[in-house]
């Protein structure tokens, strides 16, 4: 992965954090946003856009795609994937998680859109497990989705 495509992931609400909605977060609609729909956002979907279906692309079903569910994908439930909930996992509510909403020096970071807009975009492409086992995860840690 190209370090262009990598956004953080977690939910901290907080400067940087994926559930931020001001510059650089991951819920911001500007240039550079997890929640921007144009070259180099979360939710573009041309390449290397978070919501590219293409390879290497975040909603890309393919190996390494954030929509992947097996090893090193964005869906794989095992060590390291983005619905694992042990540490570093996607699901994991600690430190280095990508359900953490505390500040993170090493935070979890992931090429798929935005934990929210991720379920979103799941349901639309019909992959309604993964997109249950995200929400259920986000209510968990107070989101009303």
């Amino acid at each position: 992965m190209n370090g262009t495509k990598l956004r953080i992931r977690n939910m901290y609400t907080g400067p940087g954090g994926g559930a931020y909605t001001g510059p650089g977060g991951g819920m911001y609609t500007g240039p550079d946003g997890g929640a921007y729909t144009g070259p180099g956002g979360g939710m573009y979907t041309g390449p290397d856009g978070g919501a590219y279906t293409g390879p290497g692309g975040g909603m890309y079903t393919g190996p390494d795609g954030g929509a992947y569910t097996g090893p090193g994908g964005g869906l794989y439930t095992g060590p390291g994937g983005g619905l694992y909930t042990g540490p570093g996992g996607g699901l994991y509510t600690g430190p280095g998680g990508g359900m953490y909403t505390g500040p993170d020096s090493n935070p979890y970071m992931a090429i798929h859109p935005p934990w929210p807009l991720f379920a979103i975009e799941l349901r639309k492409m019909r992959m309604v497990k993964e997109a249950e086992i995200i929400e259920k995860a986000l209510r968990s840690i107070g989101w009303d989705i």
